[in-house]
């Protein structure tokens, strides 16, 4: 998921959902991500992912949050992870469209944004899906809109 999202130095990747924390461990780890964040509403996921972390040796650059990802603040990410459930992803986009600054990039194991079609859908150890967020105004938005708003 990080390497299709090309993730690099000055990143701030985002792992909503983000269980016991792999994704933005590896983001800092392995890919330089400035930093990450994980952000899990199950508090034992977050003590897993807390010992992970500690494991790890990146402490500094990464941070776990017991938070609803709804209401989460996300707007400072550049990249933005899922592995969640199609309808928890479906429920999300407008949350997406409307907070992420252009450009952010966003990828999805699994699953997709029902009618908002992807950029890219690889096949890796699974079916990855990639988007980037349109600018307001753009025809690319205005279907991201169209498909937030049927699902």
């Amino acid at each position: 998921m990080l390497k299709v999202a090309k993730v690099g130095a000055g990143d701030v990747v985002y792992d909503l959902g983000s269980g016991d924390g792999r994704i933005p461990i590896m983001a800092v780890q392995k890919y330089n991500a400035a930093h990450a964040v994980g952000i899990d509403i199950n508090p034992d996921r977050i003590a897993e992912a807390e010992a992970n972390l500690k494991a790890a040796g990146v402490g500094d650059r990464v941070r776990f949050l017991n938070e609803d990802l709804f209401e989460a603040k996300i707007s400072d990410a550049t990249v933005v992870t899922l592995y969640l459930l199609p309808s928890l992803n479906l429920k999300l986009l407008p949350k997406l469209l409307t907070e992420l600054k252009p450009g952010t990039r966003i990828v999805s194991h699994a699953f997709d944004m029902g009618s908002w079609k992807p950029q890219q859908t690889l096949s890796a150890g699974g079916t990855v899906y990639f988007w980037t967020i349109p600018a307001k105004g753009t025809p690319e938005y205005e279907a991201a809109a169209a498909a937030a708003k049927q699902n």
